[in-house]
C-alpha cells in the first residue's frame, strides 16, 4: 500500500508543482509525475493481488482511528486553505497543505507501527517551511518548490514500500 498511496500522491504533488514553475522545469516535472503514477499503479496492483493478507488496518478499531485522523487532516487543511485564499494569500496553500500532511504522519505512526513515518513527517514539514523561502529566492511560486519537494519525498517512500514488499 505504501507504493500505491505514496506513488499516487507523489504524482499529485509533482502535478501541483506545475502551477507556475520555471518553464524549463515542466518537462522534468511531467516525467516525475508519470514515473510516480506508474509506481503507484504497480502498488495498487500489488495491493489488490495481496488483499487477503493482514495489514495494520485489520485490527479492531484501527481503521476507525485512521479515518478519524484523515478526516481531521482534510478538515484542518481545508479550513486553512480557505482562510489563506480568503485573505489573498493563496500562494501559501501548497506549503500549508504539505505542513498538515507532514503532521498527519506523526499521528499515523502509532496506527501503522512504523517509525519511518516520523522521518516522512519531518521531511514534509521541512519542505513546507523551506519552500516559502526558496521559492522567493528562485522567483517561482511556493507550489512549485513545495510540489517538487513533497513529490520527491513521497516518491522515495513509495520506492521504500516496494523494497519492503520485496524483502518481506
Amino acid at each position: 500500500m505504501y507504493m500505491a498511496i505514496f506513488g499516487v500522491f507523489a504524482s499529485s504533488w509533482f502535478g501541483w508543482a506545475q502551477e507556475k514553475p520555471r518553464e524549463n522545469w515542466r518537462k522534468y516535472l511531467g516525467i516525475a509525475s508519470v514515473f510516480s503514477i506508474l509506481v503507484g499503479l504497480v502498488g495498487i496492483y500489488l495491493s489488490v493481488t495481496n488483499w487477503h493478507r493482514p495489514s495494520a488496518l485489520s485490527e479492531a478499531g484501527t481503521f476507525r482511528n485512521y479515518l478519524i485522523f484523515v478526516y481531521v487532516e482534510f478538515f484542518v487543511a481545508g479550513i486553512g486553505a480557505f482562510l489563506l485564499i480568503k485573505k489573498k494569500r493563496k500562494d501559501y496553500v501548497a506549503p500549508w497543505v504539505a505542513f498538515i500532511v507532514g503532521i498527519h504522519f506523526i499521528w499515523l505512526k502509532s496506527i501503522f507501527q512504523d517509525s519511518s513515518l516520523y522521518l516522512l513527517a519531518t521531511l514534509l514539514v521541512a519542505v513546507s517551511i523551506i519552500s516559502v523561502f526558496l521559492s522567493k529566492k528562485l522567483n517561482v511560486t511556493n507550489s512549485a518548490i513545495t510540489g517538487i519537494g513533497a513529490g520527491i519525498v513521497l516518491f522515495c517512500f513509495a520506492i521504500l514500500g516496494f523494497i519492503r514488499f520485496i524483502l518481506a
